[in-house]
This record gives C-alpha cells, sequence and structure tokens, in this order.
C-alpha cells in the first residue's frame, strides 16, 4: 500500500468493473497480502463485508510466460466445481482500459498454509495434524483421478515427455550455471545419464500441480485441506512424478537435523512418507514400483534449482543480505545424496 492506495490498481476503476461484473458490492477496504511470487495480491473486504481476493503481475517487464493470471484462473474455474478444494473463481479481466495488466478475483478460504514447525504446533493439535497427512492424499489423489479432458484442461500442456522434459530442462540448467556457481558435480552428470536411461513408462496424463506441498494448501484448524494454493505452474503431466514431489517435501521425524529443521510435518502426530504412499496407492490404485526412480529424479531436480540459485548469488544477480549461502549449497549437496540413494532403491547403480 502506498499513500495514495493499492500498488497496481486504479480503486475507483476496477471497483466499478467488480460493480459491474461480479456479486462483489462495493465500495472496498484493501489490504496487501504478501507470497504468491510476488504477484500484487490484495484481500478485498466489500459493502457488505464478505472477503474476497484479487491478484495480478507484479510492476515491471515481465518474462513472456511468467505471472499468467489467466492459466491460474482457468485452473480453479476447471477444478473448483470438479471437487478439487480451490478459492472459489468470481472473475478474470484483461481489459486494459480497467487495469494495464490483467488480473482475476476468487473467494477468499479460511485456512493457513504451514510453513514452519514453530508456527504449526500451537495451532494443530496431534489429532488435527493427523489428519493434515490424511486430507493432503486425498486432496492429491482425487486430482491425479480427474481426465484433464473432462473438465476442459487438455490444452494446459504437452500430455506426454514430461518426466524426459524436465530431466532436459534442469539438467541443462545445471551445466549453464555450473562456471557461475564455480561448482560443478560428477554425481549430477551421472545420475542425469542413469535417468535419462531408464525412463519410466508413461500412463495417462494428469493436471500435476508442481509445488505440491504444506506450504501450498490452506487446512482449518481440524487439520482438512480447503484450499490448494499456487496453481501458477500446474501443468499436464506424470502424476507419479508429481507424488514423489510431494512425498520428498514431506518431513518425518526420523530424518536429519537439517532435513527436519523447523519443518511442520517432522512434529509428533504427523503422518510418516510411509503412510502417505499407502494411502495414494489406496486411493489411486497406482503401480508404484518405480516410486524409488520418481523420487531420484525429483531430487536431482531440486538439486538443480538450488545451484541455479545459489549460481545468481555468487554472480551478485540476488542481493545475499540475510541469506545462507552455506546452508543453500549445503541443502544442494543433500539434494544429490538423496537423489543417489533413491537411485540405489530404484537398481539404476
Amino acid at each position: 500500500m502506498t499513500s495514495d492506495g493499492p500498488i497496481g490498481f486504479d480503486v475507483p476503476v476496477v471497483e466499478a468493473w467488480l460493480s459491474d461484473h461480479t456479486e462483489i458490492v462495493t465500495p472496498c477496504t484493501w489490504h496487501r497480502l504478501t507470497g504468491g511470487h510476488s504477484n500484487l495480491t490484495y484481500l478485498l473486504t466489500d459493502a457488505d463485508r464478505r472477503e474476497y481476493v484479487i491478484r495480478r503481475p507484479p510492476l515491471g517487464e515481465l518474462l513472456p510466460k511468467a505471472h499468467d493470471m489467466y492459466r491460474e484462473f482457468r485452473i480453479i474455474e476447471a477444478l473448483h466445481p470438479a471437487g478439487i478444494p480451490t478459492a472459489r473463481p468470481i472473475a478474470y479481466c484483461d481489459d486494459r482500459g480497467v487495469c494495464e495488466r490483467h488480473f482475476y478475483v476468487m473467494s477468499k478460504v479460511d485456512g493457513e498454509a504451514l510453513y514452519t514447525a514453530s508456527q504449526t504446533a500451537p495451532r494443530l493439535d496431534v489429532s488435527a495434524r493427523r489428519r493434515v497427512g490424511e486430507s493432503f492424499i486425498e486432496v492429491l489423489s482425487a486430482l491425479h483421478s480427474i481426465d484433464p479432458g473432462d473438465v476442459g484442461l487438455t490444452g494446459l500442456g504437452r500430455p506426454n515427455g514430461y518426466v524426459s522434459r524436465q530431466l532436459t530442462t534442469w539438467y541443462g540448467s545445471w551445466v549453464a550455471s555450473a562456471a557461475a556457481a564455480d561448482y560443478d558435480d560428477d554425481r549430477v552428470h551421472r545420475l542425469h545419464e542413469l535417468l535419462a536411461a531408464d525412463l519410466p513408462a508413461e500412463g495417462p496424463s494428469r493436471v500435476v500441480h508442481g509445488d505440491y506441498g504444506v506450504h501450498n494448501v490452506m487446512v482449518d484448524d481440524d487439520g482438512e485441506v480447503v484450499a490448494v494454493l499456487d496453481w501458477e505452474i500446474a501443468t499436464l503431466g506424470d502424476p507419479l512424478a508429481d507424488f514423489a514431489y510431494a512425498l520428498n517435501a514431506w518431513s518425518e521425524a526420523g530424518d536429519s537435523e537439517a532435513a527436519r529443521a523447523d519443518a511442520p510435518t517432522a512434529l509428533e502426530g504427523f503422518a510418516t512418507r510411509d503412510e502417505l504412499i499407502g494411502w495414494y496407492a489406496g486411493r489411486t490404485g497406482a503401480d508404484l514400483s518405480k516410486l524409488p526412480y520418481y523420487r531420484s529424479f525429483n531430487s536431482l531436480k531440486t538439486a538443480c534449482i538450488l545451484h541455479g540459485v545459489y549460481a545468481r548469488y555468487r554472480m551478485g544477480q540476488k542481493s545475499s543480505e540475510g541469506v545462507d549461502i552455506d546452508g543453500l549449497f549445503t541443502r544442494m549437496q543433500a539434494s544429490i545424496a538423496l537423489s543417489e540413494e533413491h537411485a540405489r532403491d530404484a537398481g539404476l547403480t
């Protein structure tokens, strides 16, 4: 917010459009919400005291496919009536006479994403923590059970070759970042070679979230998932790759100290990864015999992402003030080691 009002919105013009095109009763109060990959996101409280959320891309020049508000909106518009917990889609606007960037409006959902153990411990009791894991898998299983054609999402992405394309993209990122990072690792090249040579047979393509974790779902006080957030990188792909990503991000009590440091799911009461696997298998009937492969793939992908971030800090492209650069490097190394471990479990080495 500025002294002149919300950043990125001409409030009288936008509210006039909202009044003409939605159920929202203006005038509204606007409150800036943080997060969301720098998208400008505000809580709107209308004249009838109902709450909504409005989102638009950040100010300045953007990469061609970045901050695609229509992509987010079309996904929740398709999935909400299919029973996937999302905010209720209200309206999308691409009229530059209303706003310099496209935006959309959705209902506000009462709940809270889980970021840290210290935030989660006083909020959820042991039984609610247990319910988080069950609901978390129920929602992901339901998403992976939807035929994209049944909800109008066949054009969301290329249906085939998801893992192969991801391997090419992130290994390419590693190679491109090696000089700037002043760090290369023979293990990464070997893992890429092994994974690329043993690609699993693909099943039916499904909507994959791409970053499904407790940081991207809102849960209520009983531990029920009430909304899935951040659909910006969702596409069509292999659901087992999506599940393995979620599994890797789920820390548990027996993990290393670094892996479980302030992780909410390492608290007493949260399900184990083995329980998540059992619930997912039971709900989807999926063949999980290749799960170690997918976990190795996701760990390597994570290492490549961290390597790229590390390189940008080393080059001064991102401010390193307050950033634990050594910790970032350690996490990268740990991801490589986990990829190796899962590759052994998959029989690749």
